[in-house]
């Protein structure tokens, strides 16, 4: 069930102090201020937890809501957050651009740096939130991608903006080995719209570069689960030289040595949240994707998706 927070139950007077807390609450630490005229701010926030995502919905009055210096400075928070229009209009401001966001659209924001957002009437948005070292093993020039409108009427946005809808209306009613596998779906389908937008164009990759990239990625596959993977075995098994695997690899969001650790913690997040491994420690699912210190992959755990293994045990 979504954890609900309103200002409904609370006096006019005290209003929009709650509803700073509630949003603060919900998502990072922030300032609102009622829209041109008004003196409070009146809203509900639904809050569902989807592996290591957020989903949220947000019903409310007009308002500006700003993530200052201050506040970022007050709390090392690092999340990528994605407002995602239902009703009404908003604008996300940040880095030197403004999304516009009519219904079915949606546009990127990061936590780590200043944004405004400026709601002129009454409206509704789902706000997906997500860890920020995530998705910046997906996608690259993250700080290019911010505050840029994505479409929801075609491509890659159409689908995120169906997939969103559906998953809030049924995510109580889905299965708990099914939400890391679901949770991933929404992260590729946010990636994939991200992509398609100018800031993320990198170079062209060669023939041959795109060849060994995909050689690299089917052996970390293959062989994820053993400690002794790293750039130089990699190498040679591929019969390369670690130079020529790093200029085939560069262009890439991350180092490679930074992806497969990645893909490591992404397995273990899988296996946490399956019920059918519950009988197996935290200890365990770590050795068993490769790790060999349980406090070392703690700590990386807790940098890629913002919680402890632990949290997310069925």
């Amino acid at each position: 069930m979504p954890r609900v927070l309103s200002t409904a139950s609370v006096a006019d007077r005290d209003r929009l102090a709650y509803w700073t807390d509630m949003v603060c609450d919900a998502y990072v630490q922030l300032d609102c201020d009622p829209g041109a005229g008004a003196s409070t701010i009146e809203g509900e926030i639904a809050v569902d937890r989807l592996a290591t995502l957020e989903l949220s919905r947000v019903t409310s009055t007009a308002q500006l809501v700003r993530r200052t210096p201050s506040r970022i400075a007050a709390a090392a928070e690092d999340f990528f957050l994605v407002s995602i229009q239902s009703r009404g209009r908003g604008r996300v401001a940040q880095d030197g651009r403004e999304a516009v966001l009519e219904p079915g659209d949606f546009a990127l924001y990061d936590s780590t740096r200043p944004y405004t957002l400026t709601f002129d009437g009454d409206f509704q948005q789902y706000v997906l939130m997500l860890p920020g070292p995530m998705l910046r093993t997906m996608l690259r020039r993250t700080d290019a991608l911010t505050a840029t409108t994505v479409c929801g009427q075609r491509g890659a946005g159409h689908l995120m903006i169906g997939m969103i809808r559906t998953l809030a209306a049924e995510i109580d009613t889905l299965a708990p080995e099914s939400a890391a596998a679901v949770a991933d779906s929404v992260t590729q389908i946010l990636a994939a719209g991200l992509a398609a937008l100018p800031g993320a164009r990198g170079p062209e990759c060669t023939q041959l570069q795109t060849l060994h990239r995909e050689q690299v990625r089917a052996l970390v596959r293959e062989r994820l689960r053993n400690p002794g993977l790293n750039v130089g075995e990699i190498a040679r098994r591929l019969r390369l030289s670690p130079s020529t695997l790093h200029r085939a690899w560069a262009g890439e969001p991350c180092s490679l040595s930074d992806w497969i650790w990645a893909q490591r913690l992404d397995g273990a997040r899988r296996d946490l949240c399956d019920p059918a491994l519950a009988g197996r420690s935290v200890s365990q699912i770590a050795f068993s994707w490769g790790f060999n210190d349980a406090a070392h992959f703690s700590r990386a755990f807790r940098a890629r998706f913002g919680c402890a293994p632990s949290e997310l045990r069925p």
